[in-house]
């Protein structure tokens, strides 16, 4: 079986790349191992149309020639760019909106009710792709600790994507993201662009956000402890024995009680039992 990329010529289409059977078990194989993301053949299509682009970039004309400088020497630098082109990233600002009312109402409000001596809240959104979600975390953060001085509060945003980081790190959406931002929050935290039909993230709420690259399958340098995780909607790309392992983690990573997030499609039913649910998609840790 073959998977083609094609072109159009003056006598209709013409096959330009082919994915065989063997290529796409080695490029699924490759992905598994390096960063935990399960390719089922039923993605083929898409991994043939993203990785197009790539072969041409490096003047290549067989996926077999790709697959080869993978195996190679070259492979190792070649991996971030393999993981840019495949990695999907569909996100607009709070989106899911519950768990931005769970974060303030059962995160953060108990948090400042403590009043503990040194006053500090951590938030990790793993997957951050182009940084709506942790910008969405950041505007509740600030908003929840105005008038609050002395709080040591800080937002990591991590992703696999280098492309998407350096976007979310630079706070430019198009205008149309401002459709799912509160307006409250609009008016506090967000700015007009000098760039045409741009808007910028506020600098407070970018001073609240670290991007850092990370890949979920390799060691985390983190030390200290969250408040909460956001991981939507990224565990969807595991199989069960990787995210068995990724929630064990997390929760290692989790102040007891702490809170993890996850996307709609997904649940802690049957993964781990360190985690009881609280809300829609909103887990404490136990144990």
């Amino acid at each position: 079986m073959f998977v083609s990329s094609r072109q159009e010529t003056a006598n209709g289409p013409r096959r330009e790349f082919e994915l065989g059977d063997e290529e796409f078990r080695f490029l699924a194989s490759f992905m598994s191992k390096e960063t935990g993301i399960v390719l089922s053949d039923h993605k083929r299509d898409m991994v043939c149309g993203r990785l197009v682009k790539r072969l041409r970039a490096l003047g290549l004309r067989e996926f077999s020639q790709y697959c080869d400088m993978l195996r190679g020497p070259q492979g190792h630098a070649e991996v971030e760019n393999l993981v840019n082109a495949i990695t999907t990233n569909i996100t607009n600002f709070f989106r899911e909106p519950h768990h931005f009312d769970h974060l303030r109402d059962q995160v953060l409000a108990p948090r400042l009710n403590e009043r503990p001596r040194r006053p500090r809240v951590r938030i990790w959104s793993a997957g951050c792709s182009t940084g709506e979600e942790p910008y969405s975390i950041a505007m509740t953060m600030a908003d929840a600790l105005k008038g609050c001085d002395g709080w040591d509060a800080l937002v990591l945003a991590t992703d696999i994507d280098t492309n998407v980081l350096r976007r979310g790190e630079a706070g430019l959406y198009p205008l149309a993201a401002l459709d799912h931002i509160p307006e409250s929050y609009r008016k506090r935290f967000v700015r007009r662009a000098h760039e045409a039909d741009k808007v910028q993230m506020a600098d407070e709420i970018r001073r609240l956000i670290r991007f850092r690259r990370l890949n979920l399958h390799e060691n985390w340098p983190m030390k200290g402890l969250f408040d909460a995780i956001f991981c939507r909607n990224v565990a969807i790309y595991f199989d069960k024995p990787t995210q068995r392992q990724l929630f064990n983690r997390y929760a290692d990573r989790l102040f007891m009680g702490g809170i993890l997030y996850l996307g709609h499609a997904e649940s802690l039913i049957g993964v781990s039992d360190r985690f009881e649910a609280v809300d829609k998609t909103s887990y404490r840790r136990i144990k």
